[in-house]
């Protein structure tokens, strides 16, 4: 009858609630302390004085997913004011931020391959030095796959591909080709110094793969 069904709606209800408000002050803490270990790794990835935040605004309504919208904001540069990561962020914060989170997150994470495309934009130097030592950490126990246009971080890899494009008989050919020995290192040096490879430019890079 409408009496009995709707009491088991209300009990229904409130055994979601109880277990929504056990969700909602988990999910606080760890919004706080995932804020605030993401920030601290941004600083060493060319986004210092940059932080990120998580934002849980409370609905109207209990969803599947609980009693709060998660959002993620990030501002990439001191000063700014933090704002959604989809509208704010470039290509390249993009996967700097997704290796600060997929770092910090590596204790929890049962993802067996990361993929990450150009992490390396717009940085260099020793912070794509230590881009390239983050994704060999993330290495350990997974499968990372990174497309780069950097030495540094390619020399940090266990295994290393060449991609390349040429056009035959008037259509675009791509190739992969695994590199090894002479070949890697003459890859990393080309990298390096480009098109032409020096004595010197070949030095560096095997001093980079050993030191990697």
């Amino acid at each position: 009858d409408p009496e009995s069904l709707a009491r088991e709606e209300r009990i229904a209800r409130d055994a979601c609630i109880a277990v929504a408000l056990k969700l909602s002050k988990l999910r606080a803490k760890a919004a706080a302390e995932l804020s605030s270990q993401v920030t601290a790794a941004m600083q060493t990835l060319a986004m210092a004085g940059g932080r990120f935040e998580i934002l849980l605004t409370p609905l109207e309504e209990p969803a599947p997913t609980g009693l709060e919208q998660v959002e993620f904001l990030m501002s990439p540069h001191a000063g700014g004011t933090a704002r959604p990561v989809a509208k704010i962020a470039s290509g390249g914060e993009l996967s700097r931020l997704s290796l600060a989170l997929q770092t910090v997150a590596i204790r929890t994470t049962e993802v067996p391959t990361l993929v990450f495309d150009e992490v390396d934009a717009g940085i260099g130097g020793s912070v794509a030095e230590i881009v390239g030592r983050m994704l060999k950490a993330l290495g350990v126990g997974r499968q990372v796959l990174c497309i780069t246009h950097l030495p540094q971080v390619a020399a940090a890899a266990d295994h290393q591909w060449r991609v390349a494009k040429r056009t035959v008989e008037g259509e675009t050919v791509s190739s992969v080709e695994p590199l090894d020995g002479d070949a890697r290192v003459d890859e990393i040096a080309r990298m390096l110094g480009g098109t032409r490879i020096t004595d010197t430019t070949r030095r560096h890079a095997a001093e980079m793969l050993g030191q990697a």
